[in-house]
């Protein structure tokens, strides 16, 4: 069998714990068996950057990384992957700030990995790249001479030619996707978005099942939703609900219920919407007040830029203005924490949960809408309430669907979702449910994986657009 090879920005090392252990790293964990590879990024910066490739193993995987420069992590990283990548893939060109040595740092970032992956590749590895940091590591490889299956995932949304041709130099990074044999998006609106760019830059017009062939290379794009285990989660929420954090949580609310929100601090999960939607809900439905309480936690992330200490800002704001004006001396309605909490944790929270508000302006799929249905009671199931834009919306249609940018909207959802009889929440929890124990991270990785590992033998032949 072949070896799987998986390049990331950041690489989960395994002498990591606690909240840190999440994200890709649970994705991928059946995909990731012994004598596969995991390489990039370690987390640091040091005067040498690249010079040395860190290896550990544990568990049979091989885990490789190297280390940047300062000069080299600030373009790459903060500069260019998320303040220019980062916002164009949400849809917020207000936010993008390109700077043409950041997108050369960019790829040279890129080139470095490539130089440094090289000596520990086989023939026959597969390899799996992951997400907008990488674009343009197949072509690097290529360059190199590398002529393994590369496949590519964009955990992120995909937009329009409209929204990605603003970025200066789209049409590099677009043809850095097209060095790969697969790339993968959530949904079908991020690839139609995607082939759509192809189409109108490149004049290829690729076929129903998304292959075409571009500069000689047969290129195909599919659709592949990440999911969780839904089982071992709802398993993992039983018993961390008697545990001690969701015990003192319980008692703390005294009879109230509870309502949840989960994000990283990031200006594209609607943070603000939310907030003031809360006020709202106070404000509108006051038969509410001090029979709910909502907690938001909103871990901390990439502070160094302007616009996240703004919106820190902002949300301070509105939670002092919120509590002020509704609290009690024994009843707070908005409690906001900024600290990481374990997965565990969380899944106990979930379950006492009445209701999850899940509302970003733009997400690639949002777990936590799908942790949440996984972890609830079925005998009494809480209400997901989940923003139209984000990719689990497409799958997910069972839940109160909202737009995001309208505050009052999502408080009118919360008072339905609070006032929703027991049938209703349980037929909508069943159909949820069903979908979510059946769109797995198993099936996530086998997916991809066996696409990846089968090339299309009749490569598609480019039809190309008339030129009037």
């Amino acid at each position: 069998m072949s070896r799987l090879v998986v390049i990331s920005n950041r690489v989960p090392l395994p002498s990591e714990r606690g909240a840190k252990a999440g994200g890709l790293a649970v994705a991928l964990a059946d995909a990731l068996q012994p004598g596969s590879l995991w390489f990039g990024w370690s987390g640091r910066r040091s005067t040498r950057g690249a010079g040395t490739t860190h290896i550990q193993r544990s568990d049979g995987i091989t885990y490789a990384t190297i280390d940047l420069t300062e000069a080299d992590y600030r373009s790459f990283y903060v500069n260019f992957s998320n303040g220019a990548l980062w916002p164009l893939l949400h849809f917020r060109l207000g936010l993008l700030d390109f700077k043409t040595e950041d997108y050369g740092g960019y790829r040279s970032v890129n080139r470095q990995f490539a130089a440094a992956l090289l000596p520990l590749l086989r023939p026959d590895d597969m390899i799996w790249v992951h997400d907008y940091h990488m674009i343009p590591m197949a072509a690097e490889l290529r360059a190199l001479g590398v002529t393994n299956r590369i496949g590519f995932f964009l955990h992120t949304p995909f937009v329009p030619p409209s929204i990605f041709n603003a970025l200066p130099r789209s049409g590099e990074l677009l043809n850095s996707l097209c060095a790969y044999d697969i790339v993968g998006f959530h949904t079908r609106s991020y690839r139609a978005a995607f082939l759509d760019c192809v189409a109108e830059n490149f004049g290829v017009h690729p076929d129903p099942d998304g292959r075409f062939t571009w500069r000689g290379h047969a290129v195909r794009a599919i659709v592949d939703p990440v999911g969780i285990d839904a089982d071992a989660f709802s398993e993992q929420a039983i018993v961390a609900a008697r545990g001690s954090d969701a015990r003192l949580l319980r008692d703390s609310l005294s009879k109230g219920g509870l309502a949840i929100g989960v994000d990283r601090l990031d200006y594209s999960k609607g943070l603000i919407n939310r907030f003031e939607a809360i006020g709202r809900f106070f404000a509108n439905y006051p038969q509410h007040r001090r029979q709910v309480s909502f907690l938001q936690i909103a871990a901390r992330s990439r502070e160094e830029q302007g616009s996240y200490q703004r919106l820190r800002r902002e949300l301070d704001r509105i939670v002092g203005d919120t509590n002020g004006r509704y609290s009690e001396f024994d009843w707070t309605p908005l409690r906001y924490m900024t600290r990481a909490v374990k997965r565990d944790t969380l899944a106990g929270f979930f379950r006492l949960s009445r209701i999850a508000v899940v509302t970003p302006l733009r997400d690639g799929m949002n777990l936590v809408a799908k942790e949440f249905v996984a972890a609830q009671d079925p005998e009494d199931p809480g209400v997901l309430i989940l923003s139209r834009f984000a990719g689990a919306a497409e799958e997910m249609t069972e839940a109160l669907m909202v737009n995001p940018y309208d505050s009052d909207e999502i408080a009118e959802a919360m008072h339905i979702a609070l006032a929703m009889e027991l049938e209703e929440r349980r037929e909508r929890w069943q159909a949820l449910h069903e979908k979510v124990r059946t769109s797995t991270a198993r099936q996530f990785c086998t997916v991809f994986l066996n696409h990846l590992g089968v090339p299309d033998t009749q490569p598609v032949k480019p039809r190309l657009r008339a030129i009037s």
